[in-house]
């Protein structure tokens, strides 16, 4: 062999596998499509498009966690908070403006109680940094411990006191009557935000410690909301909520739920693009060298502990925007209604059948799990509704009166069917992501 043929065979581009027909992905694809087209034979046009929006706004969650668990492998095991967080904004700038509270004093005695317990957080921000100034260490840590509670006590005294007079006077605040998808943004951007206080201090330790954290956020989030009657009405909950798109009494259930869909179709595909050339970019490839081999990125001088704050936060911010369209598209604002089984579980099984890592197979997933999930209470409902028919008939049973709760309990069982095949047969997902390989 010449020389020049060794350097040739030696570039990466000689050896780079060549590309090919994406087989797979277009069997599932079509057999989703079967499945989605059955749907609508079986549920009708209505029905079958709002199971449709339903998915597409999971997809957005899924893609959330797909690329902090895919792309970095940070497991966050408290999508429902974030999601929770997208929902509020989508409910407090879309609901119009409540006159019985901003037509009073009201606003201005909350304002300056926000404003002292903006104070009181500099103050002990303050004090742990006395050692700065030659105060000893645990001295400073006596210091700042003693004046976070007595400032504790004395700002949440005042907070009760006004929003007491809120709930008495004008039930709650009320929302800030703007176009809901400014709730959406803004949303992110707190779900972004709450995701950046939690990864600067979690992410330098181990994922165990993550998903802790991450867990008891999202139920300290979903506390909050739902017993703040002041702020979000509680278990009262808002409704309606207007939609971004014309709602169904302009246009009827049918059109306006096609014009949502397309809405939340749209929003993917630009999130699935941007994506898509952030993977491929530098910094995708960055990520993933973070992922598979830290201390070789870190020896080659990569800020380790920053690019996984970037990642996360990224995750959180899709998270809050999916959160507030779901919340949009139920026109409903029930803090209660935000459960991990939902909101966590069942995004993380969306992930793990279309694949970590893979856009395209977590768009798969999501789709896929949310029909399965959707459709397993009815379909569980006439096989028992069968069993039950031939029993009489053949063996004179008694039929039970509680078949319509045991099949909405078959969905649970469905997905931890489902869940268990996905990982004994295909346990980087049915799109697994697609990694090059170079000599």
């Amino acid at each position: 062999m010449s020389t020049q043929q060794e350097h040739a065979s030696h570039r990466p581009d000689a050896v780079a596998a060549p590309s090919r027909f994406p087989l797979r992905e277009v069997v599932l694809f079509g057999a989703l499509l079967v499945a989605v087209l059955g749907v609508y034979a079986i549920m009708g046009i209505a029905y079958s498009t709002r199971m449709l929006v339903e998915a597409a706004c999971y997809a957005i969650l899924a893609l959330g966690l797909t690329i902090q668990w895919g792309y970095a492998g940070q497991f966050n095991a408290g999508v429902m908070g974030f999601v929770a967080l997208g929902g509020f904004c989508a409910m407090f700038f879309s609901v119009p403006v409540n006159d019985a509270f901003w037509g009073t004093e009201l606003p201005g005695e909350l304002g300056r109680v926000l404003l002292y317990l903006a104070a009181a957080v500099m103050l002990v921000f303050g004090a742990t940094r006395l050692d700065r100034l030659g105060v000893p260490r645990k001295l400073r840590t006596l210091i700042a411990i003693v004046l976070a509670v007595v400032l504790y006590l004395v700002v949440i005294s005042m907070l009760r006191e006004v929003t007491g007079e809120i709930e008495s006077r004008a039930g709650f605040i009320g929302g800030l009557g703007l176009p809901a998808w400014t709730g959406w943004i803004v949303g992110g951007a707190l779900a972004g935000g709450v995701g950046y206080l939690i990864g600067h201090i979690c992410l330098g330790l181990r994922s165990d410690y993550l998903a802790i954290a991450t867990l008891g956020i999202a139920e300290i989030i979903k506390a909050f909301l739902k017993n703040s009657d002041w702020l979000t009405r509680g278990t009262a909950t808002v409704s309606p909520l207007p939609w971004p798109t014309p709602g169904p009494s302009t246009l009827g259930f049918t059109l306006s739920r096609a014009l949502y869909l397309s809405l939340t179709a749209a929003m993917i595909a630009v999130i699935f693009f941007l994506l898509h050339r952030a993977y491929h970019a530098p910094w995708g490839r960055m990520i993933r060298a973070i992922r598979d081999n830290e201390v070789a990125a870190s020896a080659m001088g990569k800020d380790i502990n920053r690019r996984r704050l970037e990642i996360f936060v990224l995750g959180c911010i899709l998270m809050g925007i999916g959160g507030g369209a779901l919340t949009s598209f139920n026109s409903l604002f029930d803090p209660q209604g935000y459960l991990p089984l939902n909101h966590t579980f069942l995004v993380l099984v969306m992930v793990i059948l279309g694949g970590p890592g893979n856009n395209l197979g977590t768009i798969f997933g999501a789709v896929a799990v949310y029909i399965i999930w959707i459709m397993s209470e009815p379909l569980a409902l006439a096989l028992m509704n069968l069993a039950v028919w031939v029993g009489e008939g053949a063996f004179g049973w008694e039929a039970p009166s509680n078949l319509d709760s045991r099949a909405l309990q078959a969905r649970v069982f469905v997905i931890g069917l489902l869940i268990t095949l996905v990982l004994r047969f295909a346990p980087q997902g049915l799109l697994p992501e697609k990694v090059k390989h170079h000599g």
